[in-house]
């Protein structure tokens, strides 16, 4: 059984290992952190920009021996109805073992009972079944949007998917 608490500093050290080649980076963060490779200084760098922010939530999933995810969530709107995670990692030793799905249903569970939100979404490349299936298996649902988003990756245009979660 896995919890989630809010990210530490000391665990960058640990995340930044489970990007294990350039590929799985950018479909981890699209580049977002920098540069791969990617070191704790650089991910604790970006967080710190973000730190004194009321909208943006990094958050670190652990059990009784050690981390074992990573995502964020932020608020999309002023509201504060529309919560959107990202950033979402699993230790790449402990994938296909339920860590992923454990720990978005507490995240899920978070935004929809304490943060008090009416909607979740996320992006995920289509070239990341793995990931497209576990967001499926805890309830979220792709979207049709206007004009399909690209981004061009390792010479390569790679297709985000839209999806999204109601309360």
């Amino acid at each position: 059984m896995i919890k989630l608490r809010p990210y530490k500093k000391s665990d960058a050290k640990h995340i930044v290992k489970w990007t294990k080649d350039e590929f799985a980076f950018w479909q981890w963060c699209a580049g977002k952190y920098g540069q791969y490779p990617l070191n704790a200084d650089d991910m604790n760098e970006f967080y710190e920009e973000l730190a004194y922010s009321d909208d943006v939530f990094p958050m670190t999933a652990f059990d009784e021996t050690d981390i074992r995810g990573h995502m964020i969530m932020r608020f999309t709107d002023t509201e504060k109805k529309n919560l959107r995670f990202g950033f979402v990692i699993v230790d790449d030793t402990k994938r296909g073992m339920g860590y992923g799905k454990e720990m978005l249903l507490l995240a899920i569970k978070y935004a929809f009972e304490i943060l008090k939100v009416e909607r979740i979404t996320l992006g995920v490349f289509d070239n990341n079944p793995s990931a497209y299936k576990c967001y499926k298996a805890v309830g979220f649902q792709e979207v049709q949007v206007e004009g399909e988003k690209y981004y061009h990756i390792l010479d390569e245009e790679w297709r985000c998917l839209e999806l999204e979660l109601w309360r």
